[in-house]
């Protein structure tokens, strides 16, 4: 089964779009290494294992909170989940510094994993009305 990202979403309610905002606020940058990468694969899997445990946590605390879930946030939740855990698994114990190659394959990864980040963010900002916060989302001081 292939997930595609999902393409629409409406908030049903207040918890509902709590959730949608604090998972646009935990995907923003977390795509890439931060100042302080020490050159591993393994360093750049931490905050993507970071965001599937925020993930974990969103979905916990929306589901607690409504008596019926939107199967159309779920969905945004569990897209973004499998989409990352193709490159945790693939690079989470690759504790050697990368070379060229090597670094031009978890590029690709990451990119691919960025891609999809990117289209759910904009869905939850144009969904969510925050897109005039999306021109500031990314933290220059990562």
């Amino acid at each position: 089964m292939f997930w595609f990202a999902p393409v629409s979403w409406t908030p049903h309610d207040e918890a509902e779009l709590i959730a949608g905002w604090r998972l646009w606020l935990e995907l923003g940058d977390r795509t890439w290494p931060s100042a302080a990468w020490d050159g591993t694969a393994a360093d750049v899997v931490k905050p993507l294992r970071e965001l599937v445990a925020a993930c974990d946590e969103i979905e916990t605390g929306y589901r607690d909170a409504v008596d019926e879930p939107s199967d159309e946030f779920i969905r945004i939740i569990q897209f973004l989940v499998w989409t990352v855990s193709t490159v945790i698994e693939l690079w989470a114990d690759d504790e050697v510094p990368l070379d060229a190659e090597r670094i031009a394959l978890l590029h690709a990864d990451l990119a691919g994993f960025a891609e999809q980040a990117e289209r759910v963010l904009e869905l939850l900002a144009v969904s969510g009305g925050w897109t005039g916060l999306a021109g500031e989302r990314r933290r220059t001081d990562r």
